[in-house]
Formats: C-alpha cells, structure tokens, sequence
C-alpha cells in the first residue's frame, strides 16, 4: 500500500505539471498574436559633411522602361571617392523608398566606390541589393544603367565602370545583366540616351 503523503504529493506535482502548460500554452498563444514588425536592416551610415551641391540622378521607371534625370541638392564631402558613393547612395534612396518606381529589396546598399585613374570606376555593392534584386532584362539593365550613369554624369572623366558584389566579381545581377565585365561609359550613355522618355 502506497503511503498517503507520498499520493498527495504526486497530486500537487501533477496539478503544478498541468497548471504550468496552460500557463506556457497561454503565454505562446498570446505571443504568436502579437504583430511583427519589420526592422530595417540597412547599415547606418555616417552623417555626410560638405555643403549642398545640386547633382544630377538618372532614376529608372518600370512602367515605360525609361531614364529620367532628376535634379537634387544633397550634401557631398570634398574627397572624389565619398562624393561618387554619397551620389550613388543618394539614387538608392530613391529606390528604396515605397512609392519608388523601380524598387531595390531592403538593405540594398553601396559598400564603397573605388575611382582608380585613368578613368576607371569600381561600384562596389552588397549582397542585399544583388540578392533581393528582381530578375529581368529590363529591370536589370535599368539599375545598371542608372548607376553608372548617375556616377559618370556627375564625376567627370570615368571611362569604364566595373559592378562587385561584396567585393566579388559576379556574373550577372539577378540573372541577365552581365557584371563579368568592365561596362563602357560611352555604350551606357548612347544607352541612356535612348531609354529618355519621348
């Protein structure tokens, strides 16, 4: 025969056992109600110091598959290589904010630009901005375009530009447009040329 004591003990046990997975379950209901909120993951760059300049940015537009340059005054630092990537960073902007017309996946960023005479301009990208990017023809070119020309526009005397991703050579972007080679800065702007709106 089973002691008393030893059966009133084992009944406390259990009731706390079945008393703490209502609780937990309660608990896991509860939070699985709760709403995600979506962070953004972009890196915080430093704040830029330099006057305003007004520059020029060449920002692609799905819906007709067009160049539009649009004018706009953003601080710039003296040196040539933080102004190339403040430019660039300042087209992103653009991109990724919600009304844009031609959207880049969140956290998409410049790492850095490397401007190596004669002419030569390095765009170095992050993963984000090459792994959420929306495959295409189109789409793909539209960004390519839009950065070497913004860059070329607005930094005088770049002749050739090469795209990295993560300080990688890649092939293509998201599938089509070829980063394996140095793009001509005179074939992006006959290029840019084309795609104005009539």
């Amino acid at each position: 025969m089973i002691p008393r004591h030893l059966i009133i003990g084992m009944a406390v046990l259990l009731a706390a056992v079945l008393g703490m997975s209502i609780y937990a379950w309660h608990i896991r209901k509860g939070a699985a109600s709760v709403p995600v909120t979506v962070t953004d993951t972009r890196p915080i760059a430093p704040p830029v110091a330099g006057p305003t300049e007004q520059v020029t940015l060449f920002v692609a537009h799905d819906e007709d598959g067009s160049l539009r340059a649009e004018g706009a005054r953003i601080p710039l630092p003296s040196g040539r290589q933080q102004r190339a990537e403040e430019l660039l960073r300042a087209l992103l902007t653009i991109y990724l904010d919600n009304s844009s017309p031609h959207t880049l996946a969140s956290g998409a960023d410049v790492r850095s630009v490397f401007l190596i005479d004669p002419g030569v301009a390095v765009i170095d990208l992050n993963a984000a901005f090459a792994d959420g990017h929306r495959s295409g023809m189109l789409v793909e070119e539209l960004t390519v375009t839009s950065l070497i020309h913004t860059l070329s526009a607005n930094i005088p005397g770049i002749l050739r530009v090469k795209i990295l991703i993560d300080g990688k050579e890649r092939d293509t972007l998201a599938g089509h447009a070829d980063l394996s080679e140095f793009y001509d800065v005179t074939a992006v702007n006959q290029l840019t040329a084309q795609l104005q709106p009539q």
